[in-house]
């Protein structure tokens, strides 16, 4: 019998409105350009990866609380290209996202420029390609925000800090892979793993870990709006492998969510696609939006019946993990939750 296995949280829900960029004047500007291009990686052996100003990986972002951020990103790829910033909170700046739906990708020979706040937050984030398999041929680095030295921090400062990027590495270029699931199969174990873009001697030397000062927000007093469940699948659908939620397999629609939201444009979405909890049927294509209401606070469980390791992640929001296991989520279950110290984040893996 296969083993599901549940991953829970709880998330205030924030109205995406489109409204004009805001900036305190009080606050700095940091202002980057990046020509996003092909080129071969030494250290992996000249393969061919994505660039952004010639580095692999791509630069650092180091900036402080509050610091409005603008890139411009010229692409000089030959496919669309769009970056999204992983575990930026978009705070009325959704349509910065970086993600179909909110952001239109970056045409070949074409530039766009984000513009966002670091707004009340203070971590290390990284940001990476969010379409056509871009992430597993580099583009990616990462996004740190250190706090304002008028606010101190529960612990004292570190003797060093270094920034981690760890993740699996194909030897086949992202073209090759996306070609693989359409043509209905998965993806193979991955070739290796890369730290900072490297495949051997990246070590680190360190000492043990303060403990974590992180506050708990109060969150286990807060009542609970609304219960998502929401469990991943696959199917195969026309002949190519499609991954679904609810049984809804998401395709981006021509015109972009935010202006049929913003313009109330008849035919995009329906809020009715996709429901709150998972039902038998077979997978379908469809745009599936979740509606929810300002200052809602959700609750959210993440149900993994595959055979396989999912990462769910909450695009310019966090949440607060309050538990998990295995097997199928119960009502009964909500007796264990953590809602003392839980830390809040924006991806959480969910094992089989």
């Amino acid at each position: 019998m296969r083993v599901a296995t549940f991953m829970h949280f709880f998330s205030v829900a924030i109205l995406a409105c489109l409204s004009a960029f805001y900036a305190n004047a009080e606050d700095p500007y940091r202002y980057y350009t990046w020509e996003v291009t092909y080129g071969k990686a030494p250290s992996l052996g000249n393969q061919q990866v994505i660039l952004i100003n010639g580095q692999f990986p791509g630069p650092t972002v180091d900036c402080v609380t509050n610091d409005n951020i603008i890139i411009n990103v010229i692409n000089k790829l030959d496919e669309p290209f769009l970056l999204t910033w992983n575990g930026i909170k978009q705070r009325k700046t959704t349509w910065q996202d970086g993600v179909l739906g909110t952001n239109c990708p970056i045409p070949p020979n074409s530039n766009w420029t984000y513009k966002f706040q670091a707004k009340d937050q203070i971590g290390t984030y990284f940001y990476f390609p969010s379409t056509k398999m871009h992430r597993a041929s580099g583009g990616f680095g990462g996004f740190n925000v250190a706090h304002r030295s008028v606010i101190p921090v529960p612990y004292p400062m570190p003797a060093e800090e270094y920034t981690l990027l760890i993740g699996d590495w194909y030897k086949a270029g992202h073209k090759a892979l996306a070609q693989r699931l359409d043509s209905g199969y998965s993806l193979p174990p991955p070739d290796a793993i890369l730290i900072n873009g490297l495949p051997r001697d990246a070590v680190f030397t360190g000492e043990r870990a303060r403990p974590n000062p992180q506050g708990s927000f109060h969150y286990g007093t807060i009542p609970v709006a609304r219960t998502i469940i929401l469990a991943n699948s696959n199917s195969n659908i026309g002949g190519k492998l499609r991954y679904a939620v609810n049984r809804v397999s998401y395709v981006d629609p021509s015109t972009p969510l935010k202006l049929a939201d913003w313009y109330n444009i008849p035919g995009v979405f329906n809020l009715n696609t996709i429901k709150d909890t998972p039902s038998p049927g077979s997978a379908f294509l469809g745009v599936s939006v979740i509606g929810t209401a300002l200052h809602d606070f959700i609750e959210i469980i993440f149900q993994n019946n595959e055979l396989k390791f999912q990462s769910w992640h909450l695009d310019g929001n966090s949440f607060y993990v309050v538990a998990f296991g295995p097997g199928q989520w119960t009502p009964k279950l909500r007796r264990k939750y953590n809602k003392m110290d839980g830390v809040a984040r924006h991806t959480v893996p969910v094992i089989i």
